[in-house]
């Protein structure tokens, strides 16, 4: 990690994100999922879920960071709490 000078934090992110991606391609090939139309009335598949959870934390963690400064673990409980939404209603 020294030779990208990566921290740990920003390792975790990447491996997490590298998980999801290996988890979400997994589920795809053996639970072959058909779109749904959810509050955003588009059709949108597991992974499209993921995209826009992804895309939306990044804005709530960018929000946050701006607005309140410290503390980003608590825009973590926001982030699992629209995380949440996003799978259930979209």
């Amino acid at each position: 990690m020294e030779w990208m000078a990566w921290t740990w934090p920003t390792a975790i992110f990447f491996m997490v994100i590298a998980g999801l991606l290996i988890t979400f391609s997994v589920l795809a090939i053996k639970f072959p999922e058909t779109p749904r139309k959810g509050v955003l009335r588009i059709e949108t598949t597991r992974g499209d879920r993921l995209f826009i959870t992804l895309l939306g934390s990044a804005f709530i963690n960018l929000a946050w960071l701006g607005l309140v400064g410290a503390h980003q673990p608590y825009a973590l409980v926001v982030c699992l709490a629209y995380a949440a939404a996003v799978f259930r209603w979209v």
